[in-house]
């Protein structure tokens, strides 16, 4: 049974590090979908503890705090995440290159899939929660509409990208990869994985290490204290981060008709992962 929940770890790792090299689409949404949102960030959140224990030299502490690290997620979704993200992202690509249309269509059903299933979760959606959610749409919408910033690749400037990013991938609506579009580190830093340059491949992952650290933190208090509000929130950021696939679909020249047909598998898709993951 253990090596059957590791193997379906292991796949949600695959979703979402295929999706969280997609412009537009973001990793949290998959966990969301998959039924390991919740545990993720908690888990994540706990690490921070316990770095803070080892910074503060409290080393007997350690031994006890270390039994409840999540390794089972950890390990399974880690490693997933980290061979989409090196080889299935060169696919991707691909797709986003020669069938732009179609493949947006996709992930609009996919994330407009998502956001409903994520109502299901809301409970009731009285005037605060729609509030939150309306907040929270235009927030994405308008990030959606920023154009690249014309910035350099400097270290520094890939540490900041690197706790942005990561900060952008763990909320379900907004997309880590378009954050680095927009700070114009998207094509430089896919290049830099394929030529395999240790330490810009470094700096970039100790600022997603910092960023996650920090910021799961914050979510997990969110989500504990006010769960509903917060789903409102992100139910808001997804519709709002559609402005994405949506701009990418009216300006390709695909078939409205495999759009609309690649739209609709996306957005049975999630019900499909939502089934198939969550019975188990």
């Amino acid at each position: 049974m253990k090596l059957k929940e590791s193997f379906l770890i292991f796949l949600r790792g695959l979703f979402m590090g295929s999706a969280d090299v997609v412009p537009g689409v973001s990793g949290g949404t998959i966990a969301l979908i998959t039924g390991i949102y919740e545990r993720l960030i908690g888990s994540i959140s706990f690490l921070v503890k316990f770095i803070l224990l080892i910074l503060k030299f409290k080393f007997k502490d350690l031994i006890k705090e270390f039994r409840k690290i999540d390794f089972g997620l950890f390990i399974p979704l880690g490693l997933g995440i980290s061979i989409a993200v090196f080889f299935i992202s060169g696919i991707i690509n691909v797709l986003l290159d020669k069938y732009t249309g179609i493949t947006f269509g996709f992930f609009f059903g996919l994330i407009l899939g998502s956001s409903l299933y994520l109502y299901t979760h809301v409970d009731k959606l009285n005037y605060k929660r729609l509030i939150f959610s309306i907040i929270g749409f235009f927030f994405a919408y308008f990030i959606a509409g920023f154009s690249a910033l014309q910035v350099n690749h400097s270290l520094f400037v890939i540490f900041i990208s690197g706790v942005l990013a990561i900060s952008a991938m763990i909320l379900p609506g907004i997309s880590g990869a378009f954050i680095l579009l927009l700070l114009n580190q998207y094509q430089y830093l896919i290049d830099v994985l394929h030529d395999f340059r240790i330490k810009v491949i470094f700096v970039f992952f100790l600022g997603a290490i910092s960023g996650l650290l920090i910021f799961s933190r914050v979510l997990d208090l969110l989500l504990r204290r006010f769960k509903f509000l917060t789903l409102s929130f992100l139910i808001g950021l997804m519709l709002g981060s559609l402005r994405i696939p949506w701009r990418n679909i009216v300006n390709s020249n695909s078939s409205l008709f495999l759009v609309i047909l690649f739209g609709l598998v996306g957005f049975v898709l999630v019900y499909f992962l939502e089934k198939k993951f969550n019975e188990n």
